[in-house]
């Protein structure tokens, strides 16, 4: 039995934990799959270095409909695959280099534990570990839907699928929401037949309802969309593979090279033996926290146990993962003035083709909290505004939400061009309320920048104008 300081197991955002304040004491830090986590190594890093070079490809398409003449002549697949992989792959291994071998006293160790009780935790290699804390942050994994040929070769998952050995020429994608969404944008731009499948009838159905439906649209005009249509099974044909689908009751087939299954993503709290020990779980398995990140136990805290990332909360995206870990990194260092963890208007991107961005209630959530008198909307398209024009943009908007009452944002969305940056100033207006009218007429908003379309819906919203606000 070797005892420790600190025990971390994940390696992803839980691998910054370790400061300088640990220096003079013990940590392990446990990680059975590929070091440095979920993000760098099949997430949202490998995955952007993709959106980049096939939003590239897509701007063809574009600049001929503006007059422009360019041609795409196809993608470097494996180019692109080692370009991204060689330096992803490297950072990990520099990564697992340096915990294992450089810091003195830190012990890596690269096989799957289990908690024995609250304190002890036993590897697969059957040695055992206590620690005066244990912090989990083991993060996710795709989940696979049961169905026949789900394990045939072909069929892939984000965890897998950008390291293909080439570009495939039919592909089919399961699944409606951001990872299949982000997926079918990249494959489809360089070159790929897609056909992304739905068992609902939109896409990206937890974005507010006007999002999801604008999206939906404008999908279906870059790359194949079957909607209410349920997997049945997947098969070998010839080379390839064949997907057995039902809408309506009647039998639908689709013929592909390579399969994706994105239909979510499980925590992987469930290989830990957490529920053994009586610690809180929510419906998706992942671990109830307090606000100062302490794993709870019939809603109290657990002495020494932290949890964080898509092993602890709802979003299971990495800049809440990296706040919460410098939460749990002060309140490891100081347990007598413990911070709680803010999570005010927490924001998530998709880098689809367009892009969505969002914080705060969707509508439909807004009007059952406040009810339907006290809820301002208004949507803004992207044409309205001089830049828009220069686009010709027929597709991005701007979609606010505000209290009549406070004057204050309750939620904004927005599909379009660099949706992830323009929503940057409503994400800090919430988290400093900031009112809508200050917001709208107190700053400069650039003439003729695209950013006007914001000023112009926070301005549409209409929210009455005070004798202190400014004009």
């Amino acid at each position: 039995m070797t005892h420790y300081d600190l025990a971390i197991i994940g390696s992803g955002s839980g691998n910054s934990l370790i400061t300088e304040h640990w220096d003079g004491k013990k940590v392990a830090i446990i990680d059975a799959g590929t070091f440095g986590g979920t993000c760098l190594n099949v997430g949202c890093i490998p995955t952007k270095m993709f959106v980049y070079p096939a939003q590239l490809a897509a701007s063809v398409a574009e600049a001929k409909r503006l007059g422009v003449s360019m041609t795409f002549e196809g993608a470097d697949w494996a180019g692109l695959r080692d370009r991204i992989f060689g330096r992803i792959d490297s950072i990990s291994e520099s990564g697992k280099n340096y915990r294992a071998h450089e810091l003195e006293n830190v012990t890596l160790y690269t096989e799957h534990v289990s908690f024995i009780s609250r304190t002890e935790l036993n590897t697969a290699g059957g040695q055992s570990i206590t620690a005066d804390n244990i912090v989990i942050a083991t993060g996710s994994r795709a989940v696979l839907p049961e169905v026949p040929g789900i394990d045939l070769p072909g069929v892939h998952t984000s965890d897998t699928v950008m390291r293909l050995d080439e570009l495939p020429r039919r592909m089919v994608i399961l699944g409606g929401g951001y990872i299949a969404s982000e997926f079918a944008a990249v494959f489809s731009a360089l070159g790929s037949e897609v056909i992304q499948v739905n068992r609902s009838g939109a896409l990206m159905r937890q974005q507010d309802a006007d999002i999801s439906a604008a999206f939906t649209q404008a999908a279906t005009k870059r790359w194949g969309v079957e909607l209410n249509a349920a997997v049945q099974g997947i098969e070998k044909h010839g080379d390839g593979l064949l997907v057995r689908l039902e809408r309506d009751g009647k039998p639908l087939e689709m013929a592909a090279d390579v399969v994706l299954v994105a239909t979510g993503r499980t925590p992987n709290t469930d290989r830990l033996g957490v529920a053994d020990l009586g610690f809180d779980l929510r419906d998706d398995g992942s671990l109830v926290v307090d606000e100062y990140q302490r794993v709870l136990a019939s809603g109290e805290p657990v002495q020494g146990i932290f949890g964080l990332g898509d092993a602890a909360n709802i979003e299971q995206l990495k800049h809440v993962a990296n706040r919460e870990a410098r939460v749990v990194a002060h309140n490891l260092e100081n347990p007598d003035a413990m911070r709680p963890m803010d999570r005010r208007a927490v924001p998530a991107a998709v880098f689809s083709n367009p892009q969505i961005a969002s914080v705060g209630a969707t509508e439909a959530q807004a009007r059952a909290e406040h009810g339907d008198e006290a809820v301002l909307s208004v949507i803004q398209p992207y044409g309205s505004t001089a830049y828009g024009w220069a686009m010709e943009d027929e597709e991005g908007i701007v979609k606010l939400l505000a209290c009549k009452d406070t004057g204050l944002l309750l939620g904004a969305h927005i599909m379009g061009h660099e949706a992830s940056l323009l929503i940057q100033p409503l994400i800090q207006a919430m988290v400093s309320g900031m009112s809508v009218n200050t917001m709208a007429r107190e700053p400069f908003w650039i003439h003729p920048a695209l950013s006007e379309v914001v000023e112009n819906a926070l301005l549409g919203l209409g929210v009455p104008v005070g004798d202190s606000d400014p004009l």
